[in-house]
């Protein structure tokens, strides 16, 4: 394939993604960013996240679904 064809390919994929996390959003399902292991620190005139448990979840989901497409590819 082409790198025009990636580009725009990927450019769906994250179109797709974000609508789902605005979906998920307003059907209160959004724990991602939340979850317990994720650090948060809020001090007076900063607040800064640190994603560690919502990183691993993503890692974990990524690897079945690139494992599962090149599976059946």
């Amino acid at each position: 394939m082409s790198l025009g064809r990636w580009l725009i390919l990927i450019g769906v994929v994250f179109a797709a993604t974000g609508l789902l996390v605005m979906l998920a959003a307003k059907l209160g399902l959004s724990r991602l960013g939340r979850l317990p292991g994720d650090i948060v620190y809020r001090g007076k005139n900063t607040t800064v996240h640190i994603p560690i448990a919502t990183c691993a979840v993503l890692s974990v989901l990524l690897t079945i679904v690139f494992s599962l497409f090149n599976r059946f590819r």
